[in-house]
């Protein structure tokens, strides 16, 4: 008996999804989370430190769509410079009945599209509702989806940004003002940037960028860039007063926003107010006043890869989209 698996491309990836199918179901792969109907252990590294790199291994698999995959992930900060994207990824989509391959896909796309996803379902439940003003600090290609995906649950009338790249101001100024239609400002200091309702850190900074004293009452921070043992963008201070969801306690004491406070003793796991699937699905309350600072810790969890890498090969075959190379 032969096995053939379906291939999928970058391209034809993109050809599939955007930011608005992935949406809803990275939030339904929260829901089930809250609801304790998947398997996913916390993500495991290979830590290539002579080069400033490190590979990730992410397995999940949610039980009531019966859905499972793998996903490999690398971070190498410095591969701009050698022509290269500092993430890239491989998804493998299994069939759980026999263990088979169903399908491999570029999932470096796929990685930008739920995890700006996930920052979307964090500011639909923890962000204020009048949310008007998004910061970004960080301009890479993360930052474009968190803002699409921000715009698509918030009324967002102007984004401040920061990166200490100008090529990289300049070059998300103009693309994502014709993208969105929405004002973009650029700032020359990060706490001017952080003057905002909603506030995205997306940098792979190990020294905190942003201070206590520089968020208002009222705003919610996406954490996104702390994804990595000694990564930390915030200055604990934040953590100590805020409401602090994080996507999988376990994931993120190790290598979440929380890691760096949790390590030294500053923050401790039980300030921690819960994993945004326990909010999704109704067991906890997310923002409960206009005043109170809000934090999403965001890893990036493997049913999010999943769920997204279902719907993507669900709709390859209903196109006839990708090409089909045989395993034996």
């Amino acid at each position: 008996m032969g096995l053939n698996i379906l291939w999928l491309n970058k391209r034809e990836v993109e050809s599939l999804v955007n930011i608005h199918d992935v949406l809803p179901v990275v939030e339904y792969a929260f829901r089930e989370h809250g609801l304790g109907r998947v398997q996913m252990p916390p993500k495991m590294y290979l830590d290539f430190k002579a080069y400033n790199g490190d590979l990730r291994v992410m397995p999940g698999y949610l039980e009531g769509p019966d859905i499972a995959g793998v996903k490999l992930v690398n971070v190498h900060p410095d591969n701009p410079g050698r022509g290269l994207p500092t993430v890239m990824a491989l998804m493998v989509l299994n069939s759980t009945k026999t263990g088979a391959p169903l399908a491999v896909m570029d999932a470096t796309t796929l990685t930008d599209l739920r995890t700006g996803a996930a920052g979307g379902v964090a500011a639909k439940y923890l962000s204020r509702e009048d949310s008007k003003v998004l910061g970004l600090i960080g301009l890479g290609r993360q930052a474009r989806t968190q803002l699409q995906a921000i715009k698509a649950v918030r009324d967002i009338e102007q984004v401040k940004i920061f990166d200490t790249s100008k090529d990289s101001v300049d070059a998300f100024k103009a693309d994502m003002e014709q993208k969105t239609g929405i004002e973009i400002i650029t700032e020359p200091n990060v706490h001017e940037v952080c003057d905002c309702d909603i506030l995205v850190t997306t940098t792979p900074v190990r020294i905190p960028l942003v201070k206590a004293e520089w968020i208002k009452a009222g705003t919610h921070i996406n954490a996104i860039g702390a994804d990595a043992a000694g990564k930390e963008e915030l200055d604990p201070m934040i953590l100590k007063k805020a409401k602090v969801v994080v996507d999988a306690v376990a994931q993120a004491s190790h290598s979440g926003e929380v890691n760096v406070p949790l390590s030294k003793g500053i923050f401790s796991v039980d300030e921690i107010y819960t994993e945004l699937g326990q909010v999704v699905c109704g067991k906890k309350p997310g923002r409960e006043s206009n005043d109170e600072i809000t934090v999403f810790d965001s890893t990036g969890l493997a049913i999010q890869d999943v769920a997204t890498a279902d719907l993507i090969y669900k709709r390859a075959l209903g196109a006839k989209v990708g090409t089909e190379l045989e395993m034996f």
